[in-house]
């Protein structure tokens, strides 16, 4: 039951990346919007559930593993990131690849600060 739940998550959480990277355009400025989107949107679904799992102290296992291994699993993309920071590095844009390792980080980072108070 658990491999089929993180499975569907997986499925879904892709889908979602797939369709942030379908709609939403390149800015001016290169920063990958969609890959930052998916990544805080992926870490607010992992603190939202560890949060409950902290507080309530149970949470459905199969349902555990749709959001967490699953859909956080699919969502988020930390190859997809890395390519593109790597791409700017290779295309001499030090200073934008280092503005989205912050920018990831810090994000993603804020995102289990907050929902963990």
């Amino acid at each position: 039951m658990n491999y089929l739940m993180v499975f569907i998550g997986g499925g879904l959480g892709s889908l979602l990346r797939f369709s942030l990277s379908q709609g939403i355009p390149n800015t001016r400025v290169y920063l990958p919007l969609a890959t930052l989107l998916a990544n805080v949107i992926a870490c607010i679904v992992f603190a939202i559930v560890m949060t409950i799992i902290q507080h309530r102290g149970q949470f459905s296992e199969p349902l555990k593993f749709l959001l967490l291994a699953g859909f956080c699993g699919g969502l988020s993309t930390f190859s997809t990131f890395s390519n593109e920071t790597y791409a700017m590095l290779k295309e001499g844009l030090h200073l934008y690849a280092l503005g989205n390792i912050l920018i990831n980080l810090c994000l993603c980072l804020a995102v289990f600060y907050w929902f963990s108070k």
